[in-house]
């Protein structure tokens, strides 16, 4: 077995912190440091910036020298292998996708980042794993249900973490915890284009003290 590369150790204990990752989309340059350090102080350490954000590399860029090594920043609707390359040299670590494009993984395990592909059958999971992914995103969770996430849960293998990414409320992560699933992607529950940092740290809190009680549950 391959020795994990720094990102992908990284990646695995900071996600163990708190598994969570947020998905700024649409953020500019401008909000996403102030924004970054409000999700930070909330306790989420894992940040993408979707591609078809504005600028999302020069916001990759700022919140990576922002947040430093406390925290992951990488890239999200990553649809173009091309584009892992610009993700690695604006300082991200992370390449999320919506879907299961093998060239998109192989350039990420090449780049020595972390692939965390989106998913819905477990034909698309197994062949995701098969490239090399290091974690699977289920998308998008508003089509699938804990039941289905129990299912797969089965048969997939238990050290390639499961996450749960699409309408995720707050009031039910202990239905997808309970099912299997190790983890979220949050998006607009966490941020929409013109909410403060303020109104996103709160956000982020809500969801953060909900993964607490269910961890003493």
């Amino acid at each position: 077995m391959n020795t994990p590369s720094a990102s992908q150790q990284r990646f695995a204990r900071l996600f163990g912190e708190c598994p969570i990752i947020a998905i700024l989309r649409g953020i500019t340059p401008e909000e996403v440091v102030p924004v970054g350090h409000a999700l930070f102080d909330a306790g989420v350490r894992i940040i993408e910036i979707p591609l078809n954000s504005p600028d999302p590399f020069e916001s990759i860029r700022r919140l990576a020298d922002a947040l430093g090594d406390g925290a992951l920043v990488g890239a999200g609707t990553v649809l173009d292998a091309d584009d892992v390359a610009r993700v690695a040299a604006a300082g991200g670590q992370l390449v999320v996708s919506p879907n299961t494009d093998l060239s998109v993984i192989a350039a990420t395990v090449r780049a020595q980042m972390v692939s965390a592909p989106g998913f819905f059958t477990p034909s698309e999971a197994f062949a995701a794993i098969d490239a090399g992914a290091h974690a699977l995103k289920l998308f998008p969770a508003e089509a699938a249900s804990p039941a289905v996430v129990k299912a797969q849960h089965a048969v997939l293998p238990r050290h390639i973490p499961l996450l749960v990414v699409g309408g995720v409320q707050a009031a039910h992560l202990g239905d997808w915890l309970a099912a299997g699933a190790n983890g979220f992607g949050l998006g607009s529950a966490l941020y929409k284009p013109g909410q403060s940092a303020q109104q996103v740290q709160n956000q982020a809190m809500a969801f953060v003290e909900a993964l607490a009680v269910q961890a003493l549950a």
